[in-house]
Formats: structure tokens, sequence, C-alpha cells
């Protein structure tokens, strides 16, 4: 497979201590020669591979030096992209490191596209689709749970799991083929119902623990979207602010001071929240107030988690009761909040209005009860779950779908065991499922989709 010589800027745009121009392809280290200037004139193409040189860049046309680097040469096949690789470190700024990019695509390289440098990898056989797709769940971790799930599937754990059952299958297929086409050879064992039937229950079995894992693994990988509700003044704001370590709201005594979605990100216990601090709901003749409550309304139906916010030195309102009602069929999680003050709700009243969902009691003015909110928090979605560096979790919407859609076709294999269906009909599920596990490693996937997985990730990368 032949490709061009790509190039793009591959740490982030702005002022900084460096900057880093990378190359790719055949030609890399020649166009780097073209504007490198070397101590004592040595080249590029005569160093060392894995080594690091430093010069000047230097335009051809002109001779002016444009920058002083340090640039990096390493021969392809022990790279990124198993093609040669060129990294040009220059200092931080937006001019110098366009300036040398410049350079390098007027030499002969072309600007890359979002992910290409990890599609060449892809191509290339250094990894498979899953551990592409790792590479960008690292860069968007947001927790060091998330940050382990991603380190696992980049050093191929799913791979490895995957690789195994579509080898199992491929055994049974392969055996069903032997008995078809050679059914005189006495030394082939034939191939049961029975025997067919344990094969595909370990299967079965094994893609199942991975969709078991397939909630937590999607939370750590997206965050769980978390709506904190409740009427106005009660204290949703101030949940924000304590969860967050920092005053991203305004507090203040009077009603509907919040009046659009305020959203953040927070790491709690491991957990990656995405928290909305809607707009209190209420009845308001204020147009602009009752566009967030209408905002706040959305957000609830669509949330992960919600964080009923009630003011516990008041009695129950009609407006709580029927928050509570909204909310009882729904991961929810009721603070009674302003325990510093006299107590005049009725706690009993708000169990048996949610009678599974979780309570804490708070006094975020004295910064009371938050430890337990997060506990709560992280034992609602991983309790009994053992550490992301001992598991193989499934967290990527694709892949989830791809084994759901293997575990049915395992299933109508057993179905068709169970009914005594003739094994070479049976054998068309088994070989669908073989398929559809081989997309999740890119073994038979199309190139549309390749195209649109690569063009999510991050230009440079």
């Amino acid at each position: 497979m032949e490709f061009d010589t790509i190039a793009a800027i591959s740490t982030p745009i702005g002022e900084g201590a460096i900057a880093i121009v990378r190359l790719s392809g055949d030609e890399a280290i020649n166009i780097a020669d073209n504007i490198y200037q070397g101590i004592g004139g040595k080249c590029l193409k005569d160093v060392a591979s894995h080594t690091i040189h430093y010069g000047k860049i230097v335009d051809p046309k002109t001779s002016e030096i444009v920058e002083e680097v340090m640039v990096t040469v390493m021969k392809g096949p022990k790279t990124f992209t198993r093609e040669d690789v060129i990294e040009i470190n220059c200092h931080g700024g937006l001019v110098s490191v366009n300036r040398v990019l410049q350079l390098v695509l007027r030499s002969g390289a072309r600007l890359a596209e979002p992910g290409e440098f990890t599609k060449r990898a892809f191509l290339n056989g250094r990894i498979d689709l899953s551990q592409a797709e790792a590479v960008m769940d690292l860069i968007r971790a947001k927790t060091d749970k998330a940050m382990n799930v991603a380190i696992g599937q980049m050093e191929g754990r799913l791979s490895k799991l995957v690789q195994k059952l579509r080898q199992e299958i491929l055994e049974v297929v392969a055996h069903v083929e032997v008995n078809i086409d050679y059914p005189e050879y006495d030394d082939v064992e034939e191939m049961t119902h029975r025997l067919l039937n344990e094969k595909a229950s370990y299967i079965r079995n094994e893609l199942q623990k991975l969709l078991e894992t397939a909630h937590q693994g999607k939370i750590l990988r997206e965050g769980l979207s978390t709506a904190i509700i409740g009427r106005p003044n009660v204290g949703k704001s101030s949940l924000l602010n304590s969860l967050v370590h920092e005053n991203k709201a305004i507090v203040t005594d009077i009603p509907g001071t919040t009046r659009d979605v305020i959203e953040e990100y927070v790491n709690v216990r491991g957990v990656p929240l995405r928290l909305i601090d809607t707009a209190g709901i209420r009845e308001t003749e204020d147009i602009v107030e009752r566009i967030g409550v209408e905002r706040s309304k959305k957000y609830l139906k669509e949330a992960d988690l919600i964080l009923l916010v009630l003011n516990a030195s008041e009695p129950l309102t009609p407006e709580d009761e029927a928050l509570l009602e909204t909310v009882a069929g729904f991961d929810v999680i009721v603070i009674a909040n302003k325990m510093d003050l006299p107590q005049k709700i009725d706690l009993e009243r708000v169990r048996q209005l949610v009678p599974k969902g979780k309570m804490i009691t708070t006094s975020l003015l004295k910064d009371e009860g938050i430890d337990e909110l997060e506990e709560a928090i992280a034992t609602m979605y991983f309790e009994g779950q053992v550490e992301g560096a001992d598991l193989t979790y499934v967290s990527n919407s694709r892949h989830i779908a791809l084994i759901s859609q293997a575990l049915q076709s395992i299933e109508d294999v057993l179905e068709g065991v169970e009914l005594g269906t003739p094994i070479d009909i049976i054998q068309i599920d088994l070989t669908r499922t073989w398929e559809l596990l081989g997309e999740i490693i890119g073994d038979t996937v199309q190139e549309s989709l390749l195209d649109q997985l690569f063009s999510q990730f991050c230009l440079g990368k």
C-alpha cells in the first residue's frame, strides 16, 4: 500500500513552550532535509533512527532562517504509522509553527486530514480499529478510570478477546465445511448438534460478560449526563459549585437567579459527570426565566442521573411533590439541603414518593454532605465492579451495538440447535457472528465507516 507524505501541527494551537510539526511518509526525511540546516551540514537521511538533532529551519528560496529547532528522526517500520516519521520541535506560538508547516507543505508534503496518522497506523497493520478508536478515548478521558479503560483498549485487551472468539467460531465453521465437503473422511470428528451447542454457549457467555460492562464503560467514556433540578432558591447552583470546587454559578437569595442551563464536567470518585445546573422549575411570568424552565424540563427527560434538590427548612410544596412524582422512574438522588436550619420537610413523604431513589441530607452552606453524595453516585453505577485495570470494559457505542448484534446471531444459532435445524443452515448465523465481531477490530469493515470514524479525530493525530 502506497501513500503520499502528510504533515500537520500535532500540538494544540496557541502559545506554549514548544510546538510540533509531524510528517509521515516515504518522503518525510527528504522533505525535512530540504528545509533543515544542521551543525556541520549533517543531513537527516544519514543519521541513526530514533535520534534527535539540533539545527535551524531555513527557507530554501530565500535562505532566511525561520526557526531554531530540534528534529526527531524515526525510520519505519518502528514508528506509530510504520512509515518514516519526522517531528520538528519548534517554539510554541501561532506564527512560528505555521511558518514551519507552510515550508514543509511547499517542499512536497500534503496537509493531513483529521486522524490520518492514526488511520495510517491502522491501514499499515500496526493497530486494529478498536485500538485506533482508543487513541481518541485516551485523549478525551476525563478521569483516571476512563484513562485506564482507554489504555487497556490501546494495548489490545478487547482486540485479543474478540480475536479469540473469532478464532473459536472459525474453527467450528471450518469443521462444518470439512464435514460437508469430505463426508468420506472417517478420521474427522462429525460436528453434531451437541458439540455445536457447547461451542455456541461458550461464545454467548463471553459476549454476555462483555455487555455486562457496557453501561459502566459507556459512562467512563462519555460521562454521566447529570441534571440538577428543583424549585428556585433551594441550592442547585451551590451544589454545582460544591461538586466542581469552584464558583461557576451565581448564588444569591433571590429566586430565579439561574435562567439558563450551565454545564460543567466534574470527576466524582473516578466517574465523569457532565453536570447540568438547570433553571428553577416553577410557573413564572418572566419570559426569559420561562425559556430556562422549558430547557430544564427538556434536560430532565434526557439525563442519565437526576439530582433533585429540596429545601429541608420548608414544608414540601405542590411543586416539590410534582417533581418527585416526575422523577420516580429515573435514576435519582434526592438531596435535602439547608439542614443547618430548623427542619420542616417531611422526609418520610419524600421516601414514599421516590421509593427507589437514594436520599442525602446536606448543608451546602457549611459544605456538609458532599462526601456522602459523591459516594452515593459512585456506588450507584460501580458498586460490586472491579477496577478498570482488571476488567475488559466495552465503552464504545459502536462496539456495544456490534456485540449486541453478534449476541443475537449466536442466540439464533442456539435456537437452531434446539429446533434440530440442519447444521449447514445454522452455520449461516455462526458466520454472521464472526463477521460482526470482525467489524469491531476492522477485519470486516467498509471504507466509508473508516472515513467517518477517523474524521472525528483531531488534526495531527
